[in-house]
């Protein structure tokens, strides 16, 4: 038995079958590649607004000691208001 003669066709839709699977490879790399570009920024994003929070914290004035001045400035003022009178 002899094998079939293979078909001229046959190699040129093998080219073209593996070209197109050399660009879709490319195309999938590429993607990956962007991901992983956006993934580092976004987590350096991430980083740099937490340390700007964290600074954002600790300057900031606590609620309860500012209503506490303030009533006791208004509690000066009233008393010398009484007293002055």
């Amino acid at each position: 038995m002899t094998a079939e003669p293979e078909h001229p066709v046959v190699h040129g839709e093998l080219a073209e079958l593996r070209r197109r699977l050399d660009v879709a490879y490319a195309r999938v790399e590429g993607g990956l590649a962007l991901l992983n570009h956006r993934t580092e920024e976004t987590g350096k994003e991430v980083d740099d607004l937490t340390a700007r929070i964290s600074a954002l914290e600790h300057a900031r004035w606590p609620l309860p000691a500012v209503a506490a001045l303030t009533s006791l400035g208004a509690l000066v003022v009233t008393v010398w208001q009484v007293l002055g009178r």
